[in-house]
């Protein structure tokens, strides 16, 4: 036979909740801490679905950050993005696609060239004012070729270089790499050399008054790895972003190193800063 029950067993009512302790002393049975597990079920995805809907406000927002860090670090896929919009890139000056050009003067590597020839010459008297010193530009020429510019630090991109067109820009602060004075032919005495006149990109024009002194070459260049800043206008050319001028205006050039020397000094006489013809 089964022993006895023993006098201290104590049925116990399966079906009656259990109940538990929380922290705070408070009794909880399990029907309690179903609802207040749904009810962190339901907090939870409110929260996930509040994180989704900022998520979403937050990503145009982080999209224009991204794409202005890339323009600033001239990305050209960042830089593609403001096609037809106005542009100012500071950067270096790298060679084009072409690679390196070299003046027509002084023969100098560079990025882009310029030169102009200045006729110096006595000015004819007139209504008893005595003649004056005076000069004209006669000749000048500018490069043409695209060159690249990269954010400091950096070189070219796997992408590409974002280029600049700089035909016809205007350009301030470039180093001046050749300035030399050439006299006029002297009855009698041999005519000193005169080996750039060759060299001279274009036709010498001009109204030749008065009484000739000299002629002046002047010649500037920017070389690689000078640091410039670029105003202009984003275009697409054969998928590559190019810097141009903008519609009614001129692209603008400037060599942003803050050297006050006498290397990057005076610009051509009519040019602006720096506004000498175009060719290739």
């Amino acid at each position: 036979m089964w022993p006895a029950p023993s006098g201290n067993l104590v049925k116990k009512d399966i079906r009656a909740p259990r109940h538990q302790k929380d922290t705070e002393g408070r009794w909880r049975t399990s029907r309690t801490r179903g609802k207040e597990a749904a009810c962190d079920a339901g907090d939870r995805g409110s929260l996930l679905a509040g994180a989704a809907i900022l998520a979403l406000l937050a990503y145009p927002a982080g999209r224009r950050w991204y794409l202005r860090r890339g323009t600033a670090a001239l990305r050209p896929r960042a830089v593609a993005t403001r096609a037809g919009e106005p542009i100012t890139a500071t950067g270096i000056a790298v060679p084009g696609p072409d690679g390196l050009v070299e003046s027509r003067l002084a023969r100098t590597d560079c990025v882009w060239h310029g030169h102009e020839v200045l006729r110096h010459y006595w000015s004819l008297p007139q209504n008893g004012v005595e003649r004056e010193r005076v000069c004209d530009p006669i000749a000048d020429h500018a490069s043409a070729e695209l060159f690249g510019i990269v954010a400091p630090g950096r070189r070219a991109w796997k992408g590409g270089t974002v280029l600049v067109d700089p035909e016809g820009a205007e350009l301030s602060g470039a180093d001046m790499c050749l300035q030399r004075v050439v006299g006029r032919p002297q009855q009698g005495v041999p005519a000193p050399a005169d080996d750039l006149l060759p060299r001279v990109k274009g036709r010498i024009s001009g109204i030749f008054r008065g009484e000739t002194i000299e002629f002046e070459y002047r010649e500037w260049v920017i070389r690689p790895g000078a640091p410039i800043a670029v105003h202009g206008v984003v275009e697409m050319r054969d998928g590559r972003p190019v810097i141009v001028p903008p519609p009614g205006g001129r692209l603008r050039v400037e060599r942003g190193d803050g050297d006050d020397s006498e290397a990057s000094g005076p610009v051509p006489k009519g040019a602006g800063a720096l506004l000498l013809g175009g060719g290739a």
